[in-house]
């Protein structure tokens, strides 16, 4: 279980303080504000979920598995991790070196009007991802503690887990691109090539 410090940091701010250390990784955006957050930053090696809650996890892994060589991150909040929480269990099993999911964790569910999520009443997601077998595990609460742990998204052994606490600030939908089927396609031609992308 968690301890009482709450989160005070601005999501968005610290989606700028993860970005600008992305290099190429690939990057994998769940339901809600995760993929509102990204769309304030668009880049061609990110695929952002829409509806799939509980899905990005898991498409993290298939894609870090499939591309051994590449940096995968996943960037959700701590709702659509909780509805996928059995996605730990399988990412502890398979170890994927190259991937890390970091938990924009704000301890409500955002999108159905704010109620209070597992984590606020004492669940620890960075616990969880220990005991499924993740090479390391992470709560963030500082701007310092943040700046030390972003690196390790992108560097070492994984998988990595971070979940980064955050205030509760809500920002208006920031989408760029809203088409699911031109997002797909576009992620695919740069991660493969045009060549590749449809064989």
């Amino acid at each position: 279980m968690s301890d009482t410090k709450k989160g005070t940091m601005d999501r968005r701010e610290v989606l700028r303080a993860i970005v600008a250390q992305r290099g190429d990784a690939l990057m994998v955006t769940g339901l809600g504000s995760a993929t509102y957050d990204a769309g304030t930053v668009d880049h061609l090696n990110t695929f952002c979920l829409w509806g799939g809650m509980g899905a990005a996890a898991m498409m993290g892994l298939g894609l870090a598995l499939a591309q051994p060589d590449r940096r995968v991150l996943v960037m959700t909040g701590d709702g659509e991790m909780l509805m996928g929480i059995g996605a730990f269990a399988t990412i502890g099993a398979q170890r994927p070196k190259n991937l890390a999911i970091a938990v924009i964790d704000n301890e409500h569910y955002s999108e159905t009007g704010m109620q209070p999520t597992h984590t606020r009443r004492g669940v620890s997601l960075a616990g969880v991802a220990r005991e499924c077998g993740f090479a390391g595990a992470e709560t963030v609460y500082t701007e310092a503690e943040l700046n030390a742990v972003v690196p390790k998204l992108f560097e070492g052994d994984g998988p990595f887990f971070a979940a980064i606490k955050v205030n509760t600030q809500r920002y208006p939908m920031s989408i760029r691109v809203r088409d699911g089927v031109h997002l797909k396609d576009r992620f695919r031609e740069n991660l493969l090539g045009a060549e590749r992308a449809y064989y």
